[in-house]
């Protein structure tokens, strides 16, 4: 029982320094079965270090040392696999050799064995994706125990005189089985514990970031503003539970939310000189309170006393900074630091993304009023020939016309929107094609036949019209007679594409008559682009010519829900 106690006692020193290492990073990659090369050095040199530190702390007996080794070289195997434990069996047992005694040769091979031992216990439960068992208490103190057993029994069959042999197994085989195996498993459990405590963690930074990421989505829409940053502090403020959020742009405080809000006023100046240095120089400042006291530059009452800024970028441009305070004699938990970080980063991706889809949106703009502008003058100034050459001998059909031309021009400033419905697209084509079929009198005849499951399909705004002027323009204004222009849907493979054709086939001769329209023209190219971007690259518009017989454009229309 002496025996016993004076091991037991060994090991709580040797405990107290595992608990002191598990407060330390070197402890982490052991959470985490981690097979990086420096990892796995690592667990070699702790373990190994254990394990000579179990012999030095061991009681001599006789020419033999009792002692808690086997912690060491179990646990490198089992949290290092089979070549860490070997290795740091082996080494733990050279050192022992080293130090002598009719013991050191059966020593040094128990040692290496029980390394082994742990090693192939870890490579058995990871093969099986039960790596956690790893981190079972009682598992390891098992393996241990058995390890210990194997130890006892090389000693009985290497360790000569063998009469010798058994009376220190007699004596130490008890001792050494009980506070080897205990001792594993107290070591394991503080790493259990320490495992939790970092995977709680790690749930909560990662529960409040997508908190944050969830509640702040789409607030940017209309970039940084007083009322957006108003809301992102106040969900910032709810979910980190610091002393106070503040929100500012490279001028003025845009928001302050938290102790302090009394002095700290939104729409003031920025008058700290960390906040300006933290955007000149887009850099990080920390101010602990303490070896970097914080002074709040408004008032000499405030209760503030840490700060932390962080800056908030558009791309490469610091637009703002976010700053988070804590109170005097509290100081910020590393994961507020990191969190404060990841919410920086996330709203400055949200700043960019939404100066892209402003962009974007303008882009689009951009490319209905070329669309618009490209139609207009030279279809107007047609228009208006008709309409004067029509008026005197038909004024009812001169005041017909003149309300389809007021419907297309109408229907035309209101079309600022992306998308229209096939049906809406197909009412502002038709005032197009009757001031046309006025025009061209017998030599156009228009046709469109449309189920009306289809007319609720959204499409592009714009997206018939420059085809359909693509077929008069190249198509029957070169007819003498004859000409027709269809706009239809053919089924094709489960899905509707949308045609417009004519019967001229005199698309231009320069160009490949069955291709994409990369090179077909501007207004062409748009509508591809415009197409392929809303419905998918699926939807890209073909042209197809058969010359003199049929010029056929299409592209595929969106599956109705």
């Amino acid at each position: 029982m002496e025996l016993i106690f004076s091991l037991l006692q060994q090991m709580c020193v040797y405990l107290m320094v595992a608990y002191t290492l598990s407060k330390t990073p070197i402890i982490i990659p052991l959470l985490n079965n981690s097979t990086h090369i420096k990892h796995k050095a690592t667990c070699y040199l702790l373990f190994s270090a254990f394990c000579i530190l179990g012999t030095y702390f061991g009681l001599q007996i006789g020419d033999a040392i009792a002692n808690t080794r086997a912690i060491g070289a179990v646990l490198g195997g089992i949290f290092g696999g089979p070549i860490v434990g070997f290795l740091v069996g082996l080494t733990g047992g050279i050192h022992r050799y080293f130090l002598g005694g009719f013991t050191d040769v059966a020593c040094a091979v128990s040692t290496t064995a029980e390394g082994l031992i742990g090693g192939f216990v870890h490579l058995y439960y990871v093969r099986r994706e039960r790596a956690e068992a790893l981190f079972n208490p009682m598992v390891v103190f098992v393996i241990t125990l058995v390890a210990e057993v194997v130890q006892m029994l090389i000693i009985l069959a290497i360790a000569r005189p063998f009469d010798q042999a058994l009376s220190l197994v007699q004596a130490i085989a008890a001792p050494m089985i009980i506070a080897n195996s205990v001792g594993a498993a107290v070591f394991v459990s503080i790493l259990q514990d320490r495992k939790i405590i970092v995977e709680k963690f790690s749930a909560t930074f990662s529960r409040k970031s997508l908190n944050i990421a969830e509640k702040t989505v789409g607030i940017l829409s209309q970039g940084l503003t007083p009322e957006s940053a108003g809301k992102i502090a106040r969900i910032v403020y709810q979910e980190t539970r610091v002393g106070s959020v503040a929100i500012t742009d490279t001028n003025q405080i845009l928001a302050f939310v938290g102790i302090g809000e009394d002095h700290h006023k939104p729409s003031t100046l920025i008058s700290s000189q960390y906040t300006r240095d933290a955007i000149n120089n887009n850099s990080i400042i920390y101010l602990d309170g303490s070896e970097k006291p914080y002074q709040c530059s408004i008032s000499d009452t405030c209760k503030l006393g840490s700060a932390l800024v962080i800056p908030l970028r558009r791309g490469e441009e610091v637009i703002g900074t976010i700053k988070l305070y804590e109170p005097r004699r509290k100081l910020f938990s590393s994961i507020h630091m990191s969190m404060a970080e990841g919410i920086a980063e996330l709203l400055s991706t949200q700043l960019l993304y939404m100066d892209y889809q402003q962009k974007q949106m303008l882009l689009s703009q951009s490319e209905i009023k070329l669309l618009q502008a490209q139609v207009n003058p030279h279809f107007l100034f047609n228009a208006l020939n008709t309409i004067s050459a029509v008026i005197r001998k038909d004024p009812d059909k001169a005041r017909d016309l003149i309300q389809h031309l007021s419907t297309f021009f109408r229907g035309n400033l209101k079309r600022n929107v992306e998308t229209v419905t096939l049906g809406q697209e197909i009412e502002h084509v038709n005032a197009y094609l009757t001031i046309e079929q006025a025009r061209f009198m017998d030599r156009l005849t228009i046709e469109i036949d449309l189920p009306d499951s289809l007319l609720e399909s959204v499409i592009p705004s714009f997206s018939i019209q420059p085809l359909v002027e693509n077929s008069i323009k190249h198509g029957i204004s070169k007819m003498l007679e004859g000409g027709t222009v269809r706009i239809y849907a053919q089924p094709i493979n489960g899905r509707h594409f949308l045609m417009v054709e004519d019967n001229a086939g005199l698309f231009p001769v320069d160009l490949d008559p069955q291709t994409s329209v990369e090179s077909q023209g501007l207004g062409l190219n748009i509508v591809d682009k415009r197409l392929q971007n809303l419905l998918g690259p699926q939807s890209a518009l073909k042209i197809d010519c058969e010359v003199g017989a049929v010029t056929r454009a299409r592209f595929m229309l969106p599956v109705q829900s």
